[in-house]
C-alpha cells in the first residue's frame, strides 16, 4: 500500500563528463546549506566511497550510495525516501557523464537515476576554451533522453567577465534555462586526486580547510535561492507503507576496522549488521594493540598500502588476529582487508608483513588490475553465502595476488577480475576474503549470515562448517 509522498526538495548535480567540477559543487552546496542551518542528506550515484566521504564531511550526514547495478529500482527509491524524508534538502551527486550507463546502454546512468527519482538535474560544465558552443552541448544534453529534466547550468572554470557574458548569453538564448552560477578558474579549489578519484576526506590533512574554501566560492558565485527553487519543483515520490522494524537485542559483537587504512564501508552495511543484532566495536588497526572480545571481524576496503609500515609495526594486533582466525573467528574482508590478511605485501619492491592468515603475497602495480562491476556465483561452501547465490558487486584495485597456489575460493566470476580472473572469495576456516565489495541493500542475506556465523562461534569457537572441496586457484 502506498499512502504518502516524499516531497523533499532535491537536485542532482550532473555533468557532460568526469572532472567537470561535480564534486566541488556538490561539496560546496552541502557545506553552505548545512552552515545556513538546513538539514542536507547527500547521496552519491554509483559505488564510490571517496566522493561520499567528502559529502559526509560537508553535510554532517552519512552520504548514501544509489546504484542500479548493486540494487533494484524499488530498493533505490526505498533507500532514497527513507534517508531523505524529514530533511530540508537532498543532493545527489552523479558520476561520469550524465548519460554514461552500463555497457553502453541508458540503464545505470546518472540520467536514469534522476528519472527514477523524479529529480531535476543541474549540469556543471567545464567551460575552458569554449564560448557559444556551450549552447549546443547543453541543448544536446537536455534533449538526448526524454524525461531527463535538465533545469539549470553551472559554468565552471570561467576565464573572466567577458568569457562569462558570452557563455551566459548563449545558454539563455538557445537553451532557455538559467545559468545558476559562474565559478572562476581557480586551481586552489581542486580537491587533491589519486588514482582515478579524490583522496578520501579521512586522509586529507587540510580537508576541512578545503571544504571551507569551496563553501566561500559557492556562496559568492552561485544563485542559491534559484537552485533551492529548482529543488522544490521536484515531483513527489511514493513511499511504500511498511511496519517499523524494532532492532533486536544485541546477540553478538562484531569488530569493524575503522581507521586511516580501512574506512570503505557503506552505512547500510553497518546498519544491516546492527539490525540483525550486532553490536559494532570499532578497531584501529594502526594504533590498537589488542583485539577486544568480539564474535566476528569485518575488515573493509581502503588504502592499506599507504600505511603498511605502521600496520606492520603493530605486530601484537596482527598476531592476535591470526591466532583468533585459527581458533575459528569469523572474518569478512573486502579488498584492503584481503590484502591485510595475506602473508606478504610488496609495495615498490619493498616487502611488508601482513596478518598471515592467507598464504599468499600481494604485489602493487602502477596500473589498475581491476576496475568496475562484478558478477559472481557461489560455487562452494563458505561461512557467509549459500551455494548457488548470485552476487553483484564492484572492485577497484591496483594489486593482485602472487605466489597464491592452493587457495580455496568459493565464488566463480562471470564478470570482473577477482583473484585470478576466474574466482574470488578466499575461504579459510571462518574467513571469507575477496576483492569484491558488496552493498547490503543488494545482497540482503549478507548481514543475517554474518551475525548467524558469529553467533555460532561466540567466544571464538571452532569452525562452524566443513569445507566441501572449494576450487583451488593459483598463480605461477
Amino acid at each position: 500500500m502506498q499512502d504518502k509522498q516524499n516531497v523533499t526538495p532535491r537536485i542532482m548535480i550532473g555533468a557532460p563528463n568526469g572532472r567537470s567540477g561535480k564534486t566541488m559543487v556538490s561539496v560546496g552546496l552541502c557545506a553552505l546549506l548545512h552552515k545556513n542551518g538546513l538539514s542536507v542528506q547527500p547521496f552519491k550515484k554509483g559505488p564510490d566511497y571517496i566522493d561520499a566521504s567528502w559529502l559526509t564531511a560537508a553535510s554532517g550526514k552519512a552520504c548514501r550510495n544509489l546504484d542500479a547495478y548493486l540494487m533494484s529500482k524499488d530498493v533505490i527509491i526505498s533507500n532514497f525516501c527513507k534517508s531523505s524524508l524529514g530533511n530540508d534538502f537532498a543532493l545527489i551527486e552523479g558520476n561520469m557523464g550524465l548519460y554514461d550507463g552500463f555497457d553502453g546502454g541508458e540503464e545505470g546512468s546518472s540520467a536514469h537515476l534522476a528519472r527514477v527519482l523524479k529529480t531535476p538535474v543541474v549540469l556543471v560544465v567545464n567551460t575552458a576554451r569554449m564560448t557559444r558552443s556551450i549552447a549546443a552541448l547543453i541543448k544536446g544534453y537536455m534533449d538526448f533522453e526524454a524525461g531527463t529534466n535538465v533545469t539549470g547550468v553551472i559554468l565552471n572554470n570561467v576565464a573572466g567577465p567577458r568569457h562569462e557574458k558570452k557563455l551566459s548569453d548563449a545558454v539563455e538564448r538557445y537553451c532557455k534555462i538559467p545559468v545558476l552560477g559562474c565559478i572562476p578558474r581557480n586551481q586552489a579549489l581542486a580537491i587533491h586526486e589519486r588514482h582515478l578519484g579524490l583522496v578520501p576526506f579521512q586522509e586529507a590533512s587540510s580537508g576541512t580547510i578545503g571544504i571551507e574554501r569551496i563553501l566561500r566560492t559557492i556562496e559568492k558565485h552561485l544563485d542559491i535561492e534559484s537552485l533551492i527553487s529548482i529543488a522544490k519543483s521536484a515531483q513527489g515520490l511514493p513511499i511504500s507503507h511498511s511496519t517499523t522494524q524494532q532492532r533486536p537485542k544485541v546477540s553478538v559483537r562484531i569488530g569493524v576496522m575503522m581507521d586511516h587504512a580501512f574506512h570503505f564501508y557503506y552505512p547500510e552495511n553497518l546498519e544491516a549488521l546492527e539490525q540483525e543484532g550486532a553490536e559494532l566495536v570499532l578497531i584501529d588497526a594502526i594504533h590498537d594493540d589488542k583485539l577486544e572480545a568480539i564474535d566476528g571481524l569485518y575488515i573493509g576496503g581502503g588504502f592499506p598500502e599507504l600505511y603498511m609500515s605502521k600496520l606492520q609495526l603493530n605486530e601484537t594486533l596482527r598476531v592476535q588476529i591470526a591466532t583468533s582466525i585459527e581458533d575459528g573467528l569469523p572474518v569478512y574482508a573486502e579488498c584492503g582487508g584481503l590484502i591485510y590478511l595475506c602473508d606478504r605485501i610488496v609495495i615498490d619492491g619493498v616487502p611488508y608483513t601482513g596478518v598471515g592468515a592467507i598464504p599468499s603475497s600481494v604485489e602493487f602495480f602502477t596500473k589498475p588490475q581491476a576496475h568496475g562491476y562484478s558478477k559472481l556465483e557461489v560455487k562452494y561452501e563458505n561461512p557467509f553465502y549459500p551455494v548457488g547465490m548470485q552476487i553483484y558487486g564492484h572492485e577497484f584495485h591496483y594489486s593482485r595476488l602472487t605466489c597464491a597456489k592452493g587457495l580455496h575460493c568459493a565464488l566463480e566470476l562471470t564478470r570482473g577480475q577477482g583473484i585470478d580472473g576466474k574466482m574470488d572469495g578466499i575461504v579459510y576456516r571462518n574467513v571469507f576474503a575477496s576483492y569484491t565489495h558488496i552493498h547490503a541493500s543488494g545482497t540482503s542475506s549478507w548481514a543475517k549470515s554474518f551475525v548467524s556465523v558469529a553467533s555460532r562461534n561466540k567466544g571464538i569457537g571452532k569452525s562452524a562448517f566443513e569445507q566441501e572441496s572449494p576450487r583451488e586457484v593459483g598463480h605461477g
